[in-house]
């Protein structure tokens, strides 16, 4: 009995030690692995799609795919952030001119403008009589911190780089193998907890395709319809402010941080006309992922709008960029996984109730 012991401790701690290693080996590649098995795991039907309409070819099908990766998912990203690093010193700027801002006397047109002309001039005044350069300044370094802090956690552009290659590189490997993955993880699951294991690894698909879809796709919807807006309208910097939008849409603080400042500039520089358009155009952008996100989210699996919220902005705090789909990620297994456990011991107490 004693060796016996001894034989399991030895054996246990061995394969402890064992997968340790093997992690800490794969550590560089885990954000890599997670991009790819999340996009992987979000574009899957399509995939299968696209199989079929080439003569049921695999290898155009993963070609085809990986170009689109590249296109939809990786290329917005990485225009995205280089963007916004490289023009990290003109936003600290702007931030900094908030210091010696301003309000100046409201315009001519503002007064004749038919039945709000007078409520909009005194409304005008108001904020002018808050005095916004007293507090301006006391924005300003904030301003410039959030900038520098987004850029740290992003880290070298030549890694991000590097990183947006071997998640497509993975991306096309676990397309052309996807099958075979998904049988084993589903071995893997039954092997841990019998047919609710394998529906567990079932409900965790669903659950990553459901925030894949209706964060990131919903992002690149409302940043394309929006920076086409602003490019339309002539604003400058367009594809920088739209850079910024995408970010702000995928931490779910919505278009409106962008789109609605560049409406006030326009009214500021007497542009009515295009002004009028805009806002037209931003809050068409706004309201968009009130039907949009739910539809792509109850694609994949019905997951609450908080959830996702507190996911993408806790995980984007707790592990930089790829806590963006990490954070929503681990959030919508851990409900889906509970719901199910939840949903499955309620039937026997209901019915007994009954």
């Amino acid at each position: 009995m004693s060796r016996d012991l001894t034989r399991t401790t030895i054996a246990v701690l061995f394969i402890a030690a064992l997968a340790g290693t093997s992690i800490w080996i794969l550590t560089p590649f885990l954000p890599a692995v997670i991009w790819a098995a999340t996009l992987v795991t979000a574009t899957w039907p399509v995939m299968r799609w696209l199989q079929r309409r080439l003569w049921g070819s695999r290898s155009l099908a993963v070609a085809g795919m990986t170009i689109a990766l590249l296109i939809v998912f990786v290329l917005p990203f990485w225009l995205a952030v280089a963007t916004i690093v490289e023009n990290s010193d003109r936003i600290a700027g702007w931030a900094g001119s908030l210091a010696s801002f301003t309000m100046p006397p409201p315009p001519d047109w503002l007064r004749d403008l038919p039945l709000i002309g007078d409520e909009a001039t005194q409304a005008w005044e108001r904020v002018a009589d808050l005095n916004v350069s007293e507090v301006a300044p006391h924005a300003a370094p904030y301003a410039g911190q959030v900038t520098r802090w987004f850029v740290s956690a992003v880290g070298g552009l030549g890694m991000l780089f590097v990183e947006f290659l071997l998640t497509t590189a993975l991306a096309a490997i676990m397309y052309a193998s996807g099958e075979r993955a998904a049988a084993s993880l589903r071995r893997f699951g039954y092997r841990l907890a019998g047919r609710r294991g394998e529906q567990s690894v079932v409900l965790v698909g669903q659950a990553i395709r459901g925030v894949a879809l209706g964060v990131v796709l919903t992002a690149v919807v409302q940043s394309a319809i929006g920076g086409l807006a602003l490019a339309i309208a002539a604003v400058p910097l367009a594809s920088i402010l739209t850079a910024v939008m995408f970010v702000m849409c995928v931490a779910q603080l919505g278009p409106g941080l962008v789109l609605f400042p560049a409406v006030a500039w326009m009214y500021w520089n007497g542009n009515a006309g295009w002004g009028t358009f805009l806002l037209v155009a931003s809050v068409l952008v706004v309201t968009l992922d009130n039907f949009l996100r739910p539809i792509l989210i109850k694609r994949g699996a019905d997951l609450p709008l908080l959830l996702i919220l507190l996911g993408v902005i806790g995980g984007l705090i707790a592990f930089g960029l790829i806590g963006i789909f990490l954070g929503p990620a681990v959030l919508a297994v851990t409900y889906t996984l509970l719901q199910a456990w939840m949903a499955e011991d309620a039937g026997p107490a209901a019915s007994s109730e009954s």
